[in-house]
């Protein structure tokens, strides 16, 4: 007897050891999830077979986030049921339990409960902490739990045990044992309490981190260009892809600006940091630099103004920038990078080339200033700007990864042939295929621009002095040139809306008008003149004797508008190339 008395306390010590292993072993497994799935199934595996035969995991439907007003009554849904067998992952678990042979037939649980304040299951909530399945608030509460009236079967054993989050019921779970396993003991209670505290409270933080991921997604998305424009001798194709779940919300964007003289701006940027403060910096340069971009700024001038933005934003609102402009005319492009990977263009005959650009600092740095450089833009190559999240990853430096995506264009370009160019979107996606299970680590935004350009045969430019007889000048070379390009048909439509736009840039100009017309799919009109002063529609007076040019101007012509430059303005309008 003595001898019993002695291994008393040892074999209680041992059962609390394991208890205590077997706690922190579960803990951990239930903290490794990152969304509500993937908590509720840790909470799941480590309490099968190991603590339970069975669980029954319910959580609010819909789940409260933050501090959302709870409202009664509430539903429960069944989220997850397991009856789960012992595996090799269980061994840290610290404790061996066989499965039994026999299943635990509960039948099939209901899906939704619906809590209903002051019923037996509402106070069980509301006290917290675990009961024993047996207990007369248990035996009032399951059969609500579970509907239809079911219970617990006979000579199993259960433990409800409430699950609160930080500031409310968030739901239940019911673990189970057979008749064959040992009865849950007192402290089996305080083990259940643990495991739902710990899954509470990772479910909280799930939710609450997925409502703000959700909304920085939705609020870059939203700041992204729904729709690409379609400016002349140009086109373009774009892809954004959030980066991986933990890290999805980043600052990268990218844009496409048309710009006065047919030219279109190509602005490629990457905010430092995945938060919703990165989104909502990235929101601000981005409207900043299409601001900018309105006053017709050299490249190296738009990313100066673009970090004072980002120092007056904070410290530390560092980004990454690559501001190019194309000139579908002069078949130029001129390009300004602040810290950004180089573009890669790629070549009609399928040679890819990394632009040597100069590197520049971030913006939001201060102080340093930034270069320019202008490139020959080939009819029919295809320049790539790109986030480093393409090229940049746990797997390979930034370096390796420009090296494998130009060699990745080259090869998609072989196979087209040396005389085609390969479609635009395709290549996008193919660029985006070279991409691994391990190279998602940060958001990937793609811009993509084919240089189609004008030729010099279908453009005619002309300097007019600001005198009376500019406009019929203006007519008379518009008539020309519509004879050389065989389109006569518009010469009426073409002449009167000339000579309305011209009469109006000379009555304020002080130095020579430009005109410019451009034949592509549309024929375009441009006039040029050294006032800021934008025209603006009105309706005139029956009694007054102008007024009404620009009413003509946008009955007749499909689309116009005007754009105010740093040495003036420039008013254009578009026709259908035929009639």
């Amino acid at each position: 007897m003595p001898a019993q008395t002695g291994h008393e306390p040892v074999g209680t010590a041992r059962r609390e050891g394991d208890r205590l292993r077997f706690v922190g072993a579960a803990t951990r497994r239930i903290a490794r999830g990152i969304d509500l799935d993937e908590i509720v199934l840790g909470l799941c595996r480590a309490t099968v077979p190991t603590f339970s035969d069975a669980i029954l995991v319910y959580l609010r439907d819909p789940l409260p986030v933050g501090d959302e007003r709870p409202v009664d009554p509430f539903v429960l849904r069944l989220r997850r049921t397991d009856r789960l067998r012992l595996t090799e992952d269980d061994s840290e678990l610290g404790l061996s339990a066989a499965a039994p042979d026999t299943d635990l037939d509960l039948g099939p649980a209901a899906e939704l409960c619906e809590v209903q304040p002051g019923g037996a299951l509402a106070e069980v909530l509301r006290g917290v902490r675990p009961v024993f399945g047996d207990s007369a608030a248990a035996r009032a509460a399951l059969p609500e739990l579970l509907g239809d009236g079911r219970s617990v079967p006979s000579g199993h054993r259960a433990i409800l045990a409430p699950l609160r989050g930080r500031r409310r019921v968030i739901g239940a779970a019911v673990f189970l044992r057979r008749p064959d396993r040992p009865a849950f003991e007192a402290n089996d209670l305080l083990v259940a309490a643990q495991l739902a505290t710990h899954t509470a409270l990772g479910i909280d933080k799930a939710v609450l981190y997925g409502r703000e991921a959700y909304i920085a997604d939705e609020l870059q998305r939203t700041m992204l260009p729904e729709n690409l424009p379609r400016p002349t001798g140009v086109k373009l194709a774009s892809r954004y892809l959030p980066a991986a779940e933990t890290a999805r919300v980043g600052g990268d964007w990218y844009d496409a600006i048309p710009l006065p003289g047919s030219r279109v701006a190509l602005v490629v940027g990457d905010v430092m940091g995945h938060s919703m403060t990165s989104a909502a910096i990235m929101g601000q340069l981005r409207t900043t630099a299409q601001t900018l971009a309105g006053l017709d700024l050299p490249p190296q001038e738009v990313l100066h103004h673009l970090d004072e933005q980002a120092q007056r934003l904070g410290e530390n609102r560092m980004a990454t920038c690559l501001y190019a402009v194309y000139d579908p005319v002069a078949h130029r492009i001129t390009i300004a990078n602040a810290g950004h990977p180089p573009p890669i263009l790629l070549h009609l005959g399928g040679r890819a080339e990394v632009l040597r650009v100069p590197p520049g600092a971030p913006i939001g740095v201060g102080g340093v200033d930034f270069e320019a450089v202008e490139l020959d833009a080939p009819a029919g190559a295809t320049l790539l700007l790109y986030t480093d999240g393409l090229v940049e990853s746990r797997l390979r430096d930034v370096w390796t990864g420009i090296e494998q995506l130009r060699e990745r264009l080259a090869a998609t370009a072989q196979l087209t042939g040396p005389d085609h160019s390969p479609p635009l979107e395709a290549l996008c996606d193919d660029v985006l295929d070279m991409l691994g299970p391990g190279d998602r680590d940060d958001d990937i935004a793609l811009l993509a621009a084919r240089f189609d350009g004008i030729a010099p045969s279908d453009v005619a430019y002309w300097f007019l002095e600001p005198e009376e007889q500019a406009p019929g000048r203006a007519r008379r070379l518009a008539r020309r040139a519509l004879a050389r390009w065989d389109l006569e048909e518009l010469s009426d439509s073409v002449e009167l809306l000339v000579s309305e736009v011209v009469t109006n840039a000379v009555r304020y100009a002080e130095r020579p008008v430009t005109l410019r017309l451009l034949r592509t799919d549309v024929l375009r009109c441009e006039v040029g003149d050294d006032s800021p002063q934008l025209p603006r529609q009105r309706r005139a007076r029956d009694t007054d004797e102008g007024g009404r040019g620009l009413f003509l101007v946008n009955r007749l012509a499909r689309r116009w508008g005007a754009t105010r430059l740093s040495t003036g303005k420039v008013v254009w309008f578009e026709l259908p190339a035929r009639v």
